[in-house]
C-alpha cells in the first residue's frame, strides 16, 4: 500500500504527497466536466476517452506541484497535456496555442492575469489551477497512482497524451505527441535502466516544456514512487548547495559518491552499472534498437544514427509529411545526429547531420526560425544565424547581419554603428524565448564580407582578422534581401 503521506513533490519550501496530488488532480479533472472544452476552430483530430476526449489543455505553471497536478488532471480527464514555457513571449504563446488548437489553458494564480489576457486573443478558455492543498484524508494504493497516472490499466494506452513543442529545420516549432503508452514505456524503461526507487530522491532543475525534465526528472520518479525537488531557478551554485546539504553532517561522503554518465536523448545511455566509456554514449536502453544508417557510397561506418521503441512519440502534429519523412520503412526514427558505433558497441556521437539546428545551454535551437524574426526587424536585409563553439554554453547563438542600404547611410552620415548587439537583442526579446536570443555576454562586432561559395556554402571575410573562414558545407544560407558587407554579432 501507498499512503498518502508518502511525499511525492517539494516545492518553495513546501512538501506534498502522493495523495494528495491525486486528490487535487482529480478536483481539476471535475473541473474540466462542467466546462464546455469545444474550441472554435476545427474539430478536434482526437475523439479519445474522458469528457476532454482527446482536447488539448495548455498548462502554463512554475515548477510546482500545481503544475504536476494540471498535467494528471487533464489525463485523468482523457485530455491532451500541452506544457507551455513562462518564458515563451506572447507572440510565441499564441503561436503554440493556436497550433495544437488548445481548448483550455490553465494556470495558477501568480500568473493568472496574464493567461486571461492571452486565452482571450485565442479560443481558449481560461481556468485556475487551484493549490494543492497540505491535507488530505485520502489513501491511495501502489496500482491505483500507476494505473490513473500512467496509463497501466490499459484504457488509455493508445490515445494521445502529451504534446511537447520542439524546434526543428522547419523554423517554427513543431508538436510531439506522445501517447499514454509511450509515456508508459518510456517511465518503465528510465525506471529499469537507472534503478530509480521510492528511496531516491531527485533535484529537478530542468524546463518543464522539454521531454528531459518532463520524463527523465518527472515522470520516471514518480512512477517509481521517488521524491522529486523543484529547484525554483536554474542555478549551478543553487545545485551544489543543495547536494552539499543532502548528505548528513557526519557522513562518510566517500561511501555516497556521484556517479556521472553520459547518454543520448531518451534511448541510448551508458550504463549505471558496468563500464562507461568517456566520448561515448553508451548502449541503448532496455527495449531500444538502434543503428547507423549509411550513405551507399561510404565504408567508413560514419552515418545517421536510428532508433526504434515503444517509447518513440506517435506524430508531429498535424505535419503527416514531415511524420513520414522522420522515420524509415521500417518504423525507425531518424535522429539527425551523425555517429558510429565502436569495437564494443557504444555508439559514438559526431555532430549533427544538418547544422541548421544549434544547441545552446542544453536548449536546440532552430537557425532559420532566429533568421525569420530578425529578417522583421527594418534594418537587416540579410542574416545568417549559426552557432559558434562556446566554452561555457557548447555553442553560441551568432547573427550575421547585412544592414538595410538606408540604415547603413544614415548612420554612416551620423558617425554611428550601423546596429549594435544590444539593440538587436532588445528588439527581439518580446518575440523570442530569451534562450534563443543573442548571448549578450559576449558583444564583438566585426564587418565581415558575406560571400555565397556553391549552393550550400557561405564563406566570410572578416575584415579585422583578414582572413576567410569557411562556415562549411551545412552552414545555414544567408536569407534576405541586400548587398553583401555585413557584420557579426554574438
Amino acid at each position: 500500500m501507498l499512503s498518502s503521506i508518502r511525499l511525492a513533490i517539494k516545492a518553495d519550501e513546501k512538501s506534498y504527497s502522493y495523495g494528495q496530488l491525486t486528490s487535487s488532480a482529480l478536483t481539476i479533472s471535475k473541473l474540466f466536466c462542467r466546462e464546455d472544452t469545444t474550441t472554435g476552430g476545427e474539430t478536434k483530430k482526437y475523439e479519445g476517452f474522458g469528457s476532454l476526449k482527446g482536447a488539448r489543455v495548455g498548462i502554463v505553471a512554475k515548477p510546482s506541484a500545481e503544475f504536476v497536478a494540471g498535467v494528471l488532471g487533464t489525463w485523468f480527464s482523457g485530455g491532451v497535456a500541452v506544457p507551455l514555457a513562462l518564458s515563451y513571449p506572447e507572440a510565441e504563446l499564441l503561436y503554440v496555442m493556436s497550433n495544437s488548437d488548445i481548448s483550455v489553458l490553465l494556470s495558477t494564480e501568480d500568473h493568472s492575469e496574464t493567461m486571461k489576457t492571452t486565452a482571450a486573443k485565442s479560443d481558449a478558455r481560461f481556468l485556475l489551477i487551484p493549490p494543492v492543498l497540505n491535507s488530505t484524508s485520502e489513501t491511495v494504493t501502489n496500482n491505483q497512482f500507476q494505473d490513473d497516472s500512467f496509463g497501466e490499466d490499459g484504457k488509455l494506452l493508445d490515445d494521445p497524451a502529451l504534446i511537447v513543442y520542439t524546434s526543428g529545420t522547419t523554423g517554427k516549432p513543431k508538436g510531439v505527441v506522445h501517447t499514454h503508452k509511450s509515456i508508459n514505456s518510456q517511465v518503465r524503461m528510465l525506471t529499469e535502466a537507472w534503478e530509480y526507487t521510492s528511496a531516491d530522491h531527485f533535484l529537478h532543475c530542468l524546463p518543464l516544456h522539454h521531454v528531459h525534465g518532463l520524463f527523465n526528472a518527472l515522470f520516471a520518479p514518480l512512477y517509481a514512487r521517488s521524491s522529486v525537488e523543484f529547484l525554483p531557478k536554474f542555478s549551478v551554485s543553487g545545485i551544489w548547495r543543495r547536494w552539499r546539504e543532502s548528505y548528513p553532517v557526519n557522513d562518510d561522503k566517500t561511501d555516497n559518491p556521484i556517479t556521472v554518465f553520459t547518454g543520448f536523448v531518451m534511448a541510448i545511455s551508458n550504463p549505471l552499472r558496468g563500464a562507461r566509456k568517456a566520448g561515448t554514449v553508451g548502449e541503448p536502453l532496455p527495449g531500444v534498437e538502434a543503428k547507423i544508417v549509411q550513405d551507399v557510397n561510404d565504408a567508413d561506418g560514419v552515418g545517421e544514427i536510428c532508433v526504434k521503441s515503444p517509447s518513440l512519440f506517435k506524430e508531429y502534429w498535424n505535419l503527416p509529411e514531415v511524420t513520414k519523412e522522420s522515420f524509415t520503412e521500417d518504423g525507425y526514427f531518424k535522429t539527425g545526429d551523425a555517429g558510429r558505433v565502436d569495437e564494443d558497441g557504444y555508439y559514438v556521437i559526431l555532430g549533427r547531420t544538418s547544422a541548421d539546428i544549434m544547441k545552446v545551454g542544453g536548449y536546440k535551437l532552430s537557425a532559420l526560425e532566429i533568421e525569420s524574426t530578425l529578417l522583421e526587424h527594418p534594418t537587416v536585409a540579410e542574416c545568417c544565424v549559426l552557432g559558434l563553439p562556446d566554452k561555457d554554453y557548447g555553442e553560441a547563438v551568432t547573427a550575421i547581419i547585412v544592414a538595410e542600404a538606408g540604415a547603413k547611410r544614415k548612420r554612416d552620415d551620423e558617425s554611428k554603428p550601423v546596429m549594435t548587439l544590444e539593440e538587436l537583442c532588445g528588439w527581439a526579446k518580446d518575440k523570442l524565448a530569451p534562450y534563443k536570443v543573442i548571448l549578450t555576454r559576449r558583444n564583438t562586432n566585426i564587418v565581415c564580407e558575406i560571400i555565397h561559395h556553391h549552393a550550400d556554402n557561405i564563406l566570410c571575410l572578416f575584415s579585422a582578422a583578414n582572413t576567410f573562414a569557411n562556415m562549411g558545407e551545412l552552414t545555414p544560407q544567408r536569407h534576405g534581401k541586400g548587398n553583401k558587407r555585413g557584420f557579426l554579432l554574438k
